[in-house]
């Protein structure tokens, strides 16, 4: 089995989690994290569940799941703990095209909830395949141990750097190759960022600003540099 790695935009989309129970709950906050519109189906629910929908935050439908739930659903999670109402679940979904997990149960997952590092902006994904959850999870403390508190505020610079050259410049291999030089640089808020000279004396050499011109800076001045290298353009 192969699988496609990718990160997918969630915002406003219907997405339905059979159960509410210690199984389901950390796929709702996921989803809620993730800014989907989330419909919650189960007789009962543990307490944060009960407060999300409390707040208006999941509409939580307090039933049984029965066939048709899934009518009109982006993707859903079948988080019961009962396999039969979560193959269900998943039958239902391979029959109208919605992506669906079925928690703990690979071979009836279209996708899995990777452990997830997080930065600011930058994640990093984790997933063993549905073959060692726990794998996953050590390898997500380690990274989570080893990179810098800070990093997604070093990010957040750089992509506003980032956007101030590609402003003026064009795509091309020289703006590719500061880009790269960039983002193995430390990169801060202050005007006189030594990474953000670089890249006005890089786009004066090339001819995309006049000699007297300088990039502006919407930016805080602080100091949150961490050279990171690789990634793409």
């Amino acid at each position: 089995m192969s699988l496609f790695p990718m990160f997918l935009k969630l915002t406003a989309k219907p997405c339905v989690v059979v159960g509410a129970g210690a199984i389901a709950e950390s796929k709702i906050e996921s989803l809620l994290n993730a800014e989907a519109s989330v419909r919650v189906i189960a007789p009962e629910a543990l307490p944060r569940v009960q407060a999300w929908a409390e707040a208006g935050e999941i509409v939580w439908e307090q039933r049984a799941y029965r066939e048709g739930d899934l009518d009109g659903a982006f993707l859903c999670v079948a988080g019961t703990a009962t396999a039969e109402v979560n193959r269900a679940v998943f039958h239902e979904a391979s029959a109208k095209g919605v992506l669906c997990n079925a928690v703990d149960d690979p071979p009836f997952c279209d996708f899995y909830f990777p452990s997830i590092v997080k930065r600011g902006e930058l994640q990093i994904a984790i997933s063993t395949a549905g073959e060692s959850p726990a794998l996953a999870m050590r390898l997500r403390k380690e990274l989570n141990a080893a990179l810098p508190l800070d990093l997604g505020e070093w990010l957040m610079e750089l992509g506003r750097l980032r956007r101030e050259v590609t402003a003026v410049e064009p795509i091309g291999e020289p703006r590719k190759q500061l880009l790269h030089e960039l983002a193995s640089r430390e990169v801060c808020g202050f005007a006189e960022c030594p990474s953000r000279a670089r890249a006005q004396q890089h786009m004066r050499e090339h001819g995309f600003i006049a000699a007297d011109a300088s990039c502006e800076s919407t930016s805080q001045k602080r100091d949150v540099g961490h050279p990171v290298v690789g990634g793409t353009e």
